[in-house]
Order: structure tokens, then sequence, then C-alpha cells
């Protein structure tokens, strides 16, 4: 059987009336050909395919639509997956929408840095209409995006989505490259792309729940940036010093030993009225600068932000979702510093049997779409019902 061994785990092929759910080692012949054969027949209006950096993305994807029947097939590079021992590595996940509760419509937008902005908002609009119309008797709907995780383009794109959807509920994930930061890939229908997004608009019979959670409190340690480079994501300066060395020394520790497993530990969080959004980092550049996931710009006040226990918050927010019942699939998008933190902390089992124990499928991301905000350090995802007609 693929994948590491634990006593949590999963059966490795699911049909069902919400989501299908199969995985395979990313190495192998046939990828989806044997993914589909696990997955079940179908008949699927939706394959969603979450596939490790280390897969031979270029043939999974060529003749994925032929092999789920016909269905559209979506995927991406990942960060680490998430799948039926919770955290997995090296693996691909395949995520099966059946047609008999799911109507679904999905589309490439390509050239992130040159967006025409009304003619998405006036296509989006328009699908809408068509789905409304195609499944009338299906009252549950949201959007789920895939777009290039090295793209900087996940803020602009969040916005002008919202602005089509309306009261369409909107999460996602951007793709990874595991901690390598070097190129991430998507693919609709065996046409692989760059710079570019995957957009989902689903309809179904189940009642759905989009949401995202993170487990930091903002702390009052705060800092300024000073200096800036927000098409980059760059801060050169926290409160008129080297942003690396200002960081470093704010955290009492020497610039020079920053690392992930720092950045995941002190993210910086940004109050918003009410409510706080982090701002991870994702490294330091040659120049001592600070690179982040998100939007970040000059005149931006920071906070280091303290943690809840990740482990008592993961379980406490999974459970109050199934205070009027249990979901039946939570797909979900997982931020890749969450796993960091995990592992540094010694404690990705206990939350890889949380999410076993959920029903959590995904993949671990460089950042996580909730509305019209690109977040980071979050779980996001939707949590699907099963069907009134089906319980």
């Amino acid at each position: 059987m693929d994948g590491a061994q634990t006593g949590s785990a999963r059966e490795e092929t699911g049909s069902g009336t919400t989501l299908s759910v199969a995985q395979a080692s990313c190495t192998g012949p046939d990828r989806a050909g044997t993914l589909a054969m696990r997955l079940g027949p179908g008949p699927f209006s939706l394959v969603c395919l979450f596939a490790s950096p280390d897969a031979d993305f270029a043939g999974l994807t060529r003749n994925a639509h032929r092999a789920f029947g016909g269905a559209d097939v979506l995927a991406c590079t990942t960060a680490g997956e998430l799948g039926k021992n919770g955290y997995e590595d090296g693996q691909i996940i395949a995520i099966g929408f059946p047609a008999s509760h799911f109507t679904t419509s999905t589309f490439a937008i390509t050239d992130l840095g040159n967006l025409d902005e009304q003619a998405l908002i006036d296509r989006l609009i328009q699908e809408r209409m068509t789905l409304n119309q195609r499944a009338p008797e299906m009252a549950s709907e949201f959007a789920f995006l895939m777009v290039d995780g090295l793209s900087l383009q996940e803020e602009h794109l969040t916005s002008v989505l919202t602005a089509g959807l309306g009261p369409t509920p909107l999460f996602g994930g951007s793709a990874g490259d595991g901690e390598n930061f070097h190129a991430t890939f998507l693919s609709r229908n065996g046409t692989i792309r760059q710079n570019a997004a995957l957009l989902a608009l689903v309809r179904s019979r189940c009642p759905v729940r989009v949401f995202s959670l993170d487990h930091m409190v903002p702390g009052e340690t705060r800092m300024v940036v000073t200096a800036a480079d927000p098409g980059r994501r760059v801060v050169q300066e926290l409160n008129a010093e080297p942003a690396a060395k200002e960081y470093a020394r704010l955290l009492g520790k020497d610039p020079h030993q920053l690392s992930p497993f720092t950045f995941a530990a002190h993210p910086v969080v940004v109050r918003l009225g009410d409510t706080h959004h982090v701002r991870s980092i994702q490294r330091v550049d040659d120049n001592g600068d600070l690179v982040f996931f998100s939007a970040i710009d000059e005149g931006m006040v920071l906070s280091l932000a303290d943690h809840r226990d990740i482990v008592e918050h993961l379980e406490e927010r999974l459970s109050a979702m199934e205070a009027d019942g249990k979901p039946d699939h939570i797909l979900a998008c997982d931020c890749l510093l969450r796993r960091i933190e995990s592992t540094q902390h010694q404690k990705s089992r206990e939350i890889s049997d949380i999410l076993v124990r959920h029903n959590v499928v995904g993949f671990s991301t460089y950042g996580e779409q909730i509305g019209a905000l690109h977040v980071n350090q979050t779980l996001t995802g939707v949590a699907i019902y099963p069907a009134p007609e089906d319980e």
C-alpha cells in the first residue's frame, strides 16, 4: 500500500455521494489510471488532483481527462499532501465530485499579471447564472481556487473574483513546490500552466460550510514597515532598521540563524478592525530583506503573534463543525508553515490523527484564499455534509 502506515489511516479508496477520495504514490506507471481505478466508476462532474512536486506532472495530467471518464480534471503541485494518513509526502491525492450530488463549471485564468478585470467579472456572472439554470435543485454553492503559488498575484486575483462571485463563498490554496520555491504547476484537462489559476464553481445537494481557521493571537510586540517593495512582497526595513536584523532583534535571535522554522514559530499579524490576519515570512534574501508569502506595504503595523496550542485549537475548531452533524469530508488547504511548526514541535502525528478523524483531505499550500483575502498559516476549506435524502 502506498504511503506511511499508521494506526489511524483511512481506507485507501472511497466512493460516496459526497466526495470520493483516492491516493497513490507519486512514482510508478500510469498514475492517472491507478487513481481512476481506486476512485471508483463515478460518474464525476469534477476531479481534483493534488500532486507531490516529485510526481511526473505532465505524465499524470496528460491523459487524466479520459482516465476519469471525461470529468473536468484540475490539478496542481503541492507543498505536501493531506491524505489517508493525515500529513503525507510523495503522494497524489484524487478528489472526485460525484455527478449525482455536484454540478460544476471550471475554467483557467491566465497571465495573472495582466488580468482583464471586467471581462473576468462578466464571465463569472455568466458562469454562475448558467450553473444555476443547470442545477436549480442544488441549493448549496461554493467556489474553489487553485493558483500559482509563486505568481505574487493572489491578492489582486481574489479581489476581482469576489466582485463577480456575489454571495458565492470562495476558498482556495496556492500551489506549492515542497520547500523549494522554484516552480509550481497547474493543469486543467491536461493543459499545464504557470502564472495562472484554476477556478471551479460548484453547486451541490449537500450542505456546505466554507471556513478558515488559525491559532494565532496578536501579541504586544509591534513593528512598522518603513521600507518595502510591495510588488515583490519584500520588506527592506522594519522600524527604520534592516528588516531581518530588526526582526531577529525583537525575537532575541541571531539574524544569521533565521530559518523556515523561525518564521513558522514567530509569524507576524496585521490587525484589520477587530480581526487579524497572518503575514508569514518566506525567507531572508541575499540583501537581508524579508520576503513574505502575502501582501505587505510601507506603513503597515505588524505584531509578533502568540500561539494557541495548534493541536488543541485544531481539534476544538473541527469538532465545532460537527455540532449539527459530522461532515462526510472536509476539502482543505493547509499552509506549509503549519506543517513546519507541527514538525518542529513534534506534533505532526497528533495533527495527522485529527485530520484523519475528521475526514480532512487536500494539500499543503504556499498560502490560502478566503473570500477577497489571501492569507497565511491557516487551514482553509469547505466542510461537505450528507445530503438530506442520504441521511
